[in-house]
């Protein structure tokens, strides 16, 4: 079975299909030893970790690609991500899910967003036509090449043009070859029942600390019917608070020594490496490389 396979399976199962989003190759690890099935790479988060701004559409097709492969190199699971609104027309789409599918991606959503696009929880965003998206579905239904790599089409038309045109426009989506829907920024819970009742397809449930969406648990979503959780903020979020009060103890108490156990952080140096396997490959590079002193 192909990783994309996996995935798909995960995602049609009636257990929702919960996946947080990684931002780097070390993020990746600790979801997967977290026992998480899936990961997903946050388009927000790389904007943030690697170019440092925000996610107002500035990473590129080939630096998103690289990250990717990275991730998907560090991990034996299947990895989906953001891409964005295909970083241009629907030619450009054809050429980044060829990109992100050679990179080891299995699925990824589009969005109906003008490029560039903007993070669908803050204000000003702009669509394209859904004539135009539909076109973008087509291009990348006809780029994948594992039948099975899974295109989630995301509209965010529910914040200028309600919920009635996002509703028509993800079913319009869907007749497009999109395999799963993402609706962005529902506002109430009675949406986000509605959007279930009304489309017939897999549904992503997009959990945003502090967004729009109500923030339900894993349980609430999956009671409702939603197939497939992301939470694109969870681990940058945590990594960038933990850094800012660390880095502030250091410049202010000038070390670090009491700030690990008083915040209940015992990890020692020998598993923080572990994360990364680092006796797995000590033994590997023990066993093939030749020492110095070996002249025989």
């Amino acid at each position: 079975m192909s990783r994309a396979s996996e995935f798909k399976q995960l995602m049609l199962d009636p257990k929702i299909l919960v996946v947080p989003k990684t931002y780097d190759a070390l993020s990746a690890r600790v979801i997967e030893q977290a026992g998480f099935p899936a990961v997903h790479m946050t388009g927000s988060g790389t904007s943030a970790a690697m170019l440092g701004l925000p996610d107002l559409g500035f990473a590129t097709i080939t630096e998103m690609a690289w990250n990717a492969k990275n991730i998907c190199l560090a991990v034996d699971l299947p990895v989906i991500m953001d891409l964005d609104a295909g970083y241009g027309n629907a030619m450009n789409t054809w050429r980044c899910i060829r990109e992100f599918e050679q990179a080891g991606i299995v699925g990824g959503h589009l969005e109906d967003q003008v490029v560039p696009k903007r993070c669908g929880h803050l204000e000003g965003k702009r669509l394209i036509s859904a004539r135009e998206m539909t076109g973008k579905i087509e291009a990348a239904v006809e780029a994948r090449r594992d039948p099975d790599w899974t295109i989630i089409a995301r509209t965010d038309a529910r914040e200028k043009l309600g919920l009635d045109e996002a509703i028509r426009r993800s079913k319009e989506y869907v007749a497009a070859g999109a395999d799963c829907i993402f609706l962005e920024a529902m506002l109430s819970l009675d949406e986000m029942k509605r959007v279930r009742d009304e489309i017939d397809a897999p549904l992503l449930a997009n959990m945003v600390e502090g967004g729009k969406t109500p923030w339900l648990t894993t349980a609430e979503l999956e009671a409702i019917g939603y197939n497939l959780a992301i939470y694109p903020l969870s681990g940058w979020f945590a990594a960038t608070s933990i850094l800012r009060k660390v880095f502030a103890e250091l410049r202010d108490a000038g070390t670090t020594q009491g700030f690990w156990p008083r915040h209940g952080m015992e990890m020692t140096f020998e598993e923080l490496f572990e994360v990364f396997g680092y006796s797995k490959i000590s033994e590997l590079e023990e066993r093939v490389v030749v020492k110095d002193d070996d002249v025989s």
